[in-house]
């Protein structure tokens, strides 16, 4: 096994990124340490320039991906992008881009893969005979509306192909990025088509800035609540992750704030730390927030059965122990005072059908 040292100065490129490092992944045979090799550089953060997002075409045959967990409501789903811009320090998509060959750490927020031809292969798919509609969610690995979907507009083809063929899309995201699309979005809300859930993980900026460095900012979510809510489309907010000792104070708050801006809905998820996001947490934790870092992550496996992450179905979502339950009590109880614990309207299925295709032949009635 080989040993590459890296110094320490290769920090300071890492502004407005959320991993402060990039080891190997569990599948690479040569393991990258960060080691400070105890010169004195005299190079200031003003020589180095920033890591620049490299995107790259992932040539996939598919797009639509499906899963049988028993913990997810959907069973179909779309990832225009594998990696992720906004660099959240506690995404549990990192992991999957070890499979890539790259690191989940500063790699999976400056190497995304992109998929240009989303749209053509969703025509494709949704076009097939045996094709049966169900909800098809996006947003619930990376975020389809990360800053490069300015440039790339994947997710708006996307769109605009289930829009064509009336099918239901449920969308997560934590950018106001989603404005955008509102043309497409509010005719397909009234058809019963879409949902929306827009991620408001905490109200401090400066934490958010911290954990979540290139997504939107609390106030921005909270804009596109309600820029959502106006158009008629259904929005819900997600008070996800819930990291203790952390954000979980701020639970009411965040719900209140998105009651006022016209979220209907309200979900939970707890911090997920499977894989090697434990190690980029932690690392995280200690040089942002070094006072609280072991009182985090103590209470983290104490919901956990005193690991940092627990895989079981279900209880990966929740948590288990004393104060998993208490924080389910003090959601459950603040979703209903605010009025976000009713039943939503399920997508229709009924009106989904193919759009007819130049050449096709017109049916006699």
């Amino acid at each position: 096994m080989t040993t590459v040292l890296e110094s320490t100065a290769d920090r300071r490129r890492l502004r407005g990124r959320g991993a402060l490092s990039n080891a190997s992944s569990r599948y690479d045979q040569e393991k990258r340490v960060l080691l400070d090799d105890g010169w004195q550089h005299e190079t200031t953060d003003d020589d180095l320039p920033p890591l620049r997002t490299q995107l790259i075409t992932d040539s996939t045959r598919s797009i639509i991906a499906r899963n049988n967990s028993p913990d997810i409501s959907f069973q179909q789903s779309i990832n225009p992008y594998r990696g992720c811009e906004h660099g959240c320090i506690y995404c549990f998509a990192r992991p999957s881009h070890a499979y890539l060959g790259f690191s989940p750490g500063v790699d999976f927020e400056t190497k995304i893969l992109v998929k240009p031809n989303a749209a053509e292969l969703l025509a494709k798919e949704l076009s097939t005979a045996s094709y049966v509609p169900k909800v098809i969610a996006i947003g619930t690995n990376t975020d389809p509306y990360q800053p490069v979907e300015r440039q790339m507009r994947i997710m708006r083809s996307v769109l605009s192909v289930l829009n064509d063929f009336n099918h239901p899309v449920g969308i997560v995201t934590k950018s106001a990025l989603i404005l955008r699309d509102l043309d497409i979005l509010a005719p397909m809300a009234e058809r019963g088509l879409v949902k929306v859930a827009i991620s408001v993980t905490t109200l401090d900026r400066k934490l958010a800035r911290a954990m979540e460095p290139r997504a939107s900012t609390p106030p921005r979510r909270l804009q596109a609540i309600k820029g959502l809510h106006d158009a008629g489309v259904p929005v819900g907010v997600m008070f996800a992750p819930i990291i203790p000792a952390l954000n979980d104070e701020e639970m009411e708050s965040v719900l209140s704030a998105a009651r006022d801006s016209g979220a209907q809905s309200a979900g939970y998820v707890l911090l997920r730390l499977p894989l090697e996001i434990k190690d980029l947490f932690r690392e995280w934790l200690e040089a942002n927030v070094p006072d609280r870092a072991k009182h985090v992550m103590s209470l983290i496996r104490q919901m956990r059965g005193g690991k940092d992450y627990d895989s079981e179905w279900h209880a990966r979502m929740r948590g288990t122990g004393p104060y998993a339950a208490f924080i389910a009590r003090r959601f459950h109880l603040a979703a209903k005072r605010f009025g976000l614990n009713k039943p939503g309207k399920p997508l229709i299925l009924s009106t989904f059908k193919p759009p007819p295709r130049i050449g096709d032949q017109l049916g006699l009635f």
